[in-house]
């Protein structure tokens, strides 16, 4: 994995086997649509990042208004960055429905594009779908019928656990979109090695866990609550007491974060914000450097010993 320092502190990873130099912190279009974020807000952390050193922003069809604001931020400074999202949801609103046909999968990656207001994207990934749709492979087709059609240039998927595994072995994707984080290891040995193997970019997702260490009692938003739950049993010292609101390189988003980017096989972490500030605070915490070789080790050896059989890659 060729690593490019940069004069703005930005390290760049060559994503896999394909063109692309990605900065190691991207960024995730999830936030800004669940949360409803305003155009105004949006164009600011976007124009702000990008003038920082972002050159990854990944999204999906169905994160709500999120292709929307992104397109409408910045549409105009298409050739500064990188666009990922993802497919498989055709229906309006989305939570009608997924739709992995061959079909389908085209005419939600058609979607996309007017949305976000370009005629190609970098990548499109399939938005985790099962083991059985991929091995029904319609919606793989579908892809590579969107890729042969120009409207994307590499093709991947976004899930974790068999499926992914599935994927990686299948060898007909560039790309894979992974839960890498403290509270979600299964894949640095499960799926990682193998990705990197093929020469597979690798997109590591929810990288600081959803940062469930700010809660002190269960999660009212159940998207966060088996993270938390994890972290009970983890109990790692950066993510307890008063260290987990340390802000800065070892308090538990620092620690988080430096811990996924320096997983072999990882080449960019999606991390959602949906304060313009947020992604140059995330940006100097990586600045820091990887983890000393011996909290790595760990932390991997805590989740070794602790890790339930049930703690597979959260979809």
């Amino acid at each position: 994995m060729s690593r490019q320092p940069r004069a703005d502190g930005i390290e760049r990873r060559r994503f896999g086997r394909t063109d692309m130099d990605v900065a190691l912190l991207g960024f995730g279009g999830a936030e800004i649509g669940y949360e409803q974020a305003s155009a105004e807000t949006v164009n600011r952390l976007l124009n702000s990042a990008l003038d920082a050193g972002l050159n990854a922003i990944d999204t999906a069809e169905c994160y709500r208004e999120s292709e929307l604001l992104i397109g409408a931020a910045i549409a105009q400074r298409r050739k500064d960055f990188y666009l990922f999202t993802k497919c498989g949801h055709t229906s309006e609103p989305p939570a009608q429905g997924p739709d992995w046909s061959r079909k389908g999968v085209v005419q939600s990656i058609e979607r996309s594009l007017r949305r976000l207001r370009t005629d190609a994207v970098d990548l499109v990934l399939l938005h985790s779908c099962s083991l059985d749709e991929l091995k029904k492979g319609e919606c793989i087709a579908g892809l590579e019928d969107a890729k042969r059609q120009g409207k994307t240039r590499y093709i991947g998927y976004s899930g974790d656990s068999q499926a992914a595994r599935w994927a990686i072995e299948s060898s007909r994707f560039d790309a894979l979109e992974t839960s890498v984080n403290i509270c979600d290891q299964e894949c640095i040995e499960f799926t990682l090695p193998l990705a990197r193997e093929r020469g597979m970019g690798v997109i590591a997702k929810r990288p600081i866990a959803n940062a469930a260490w700010r809660y002190d009692s269960t999660p009212s938003n159940g998207y966060h609550v088996e993270y938390w739950n994890r972290l009970q049993k983890l109990a790692f010292d950066f993510a307890t007491g008063e260290r987990r609101a340390d802000t800065g390189p070892d308090g538990a988003a620092g620690v988080a974060l430096r811990f996924a980017a320096m997983q072999a096989g990882v080449h960019v972490l999606i991390v959602g914000t949906t304060k313009p500030e947020r992604w140059a605070q995330n940006a100097a915490l990586l600045a820091a450097g990887p983890l000393s070789r011996a909290q790595n080790d760990a932390i991997r050896a805590r989740w070794k010993a602790v890790a339930e059989p049930s703690w597979i890659g959260q979809t």
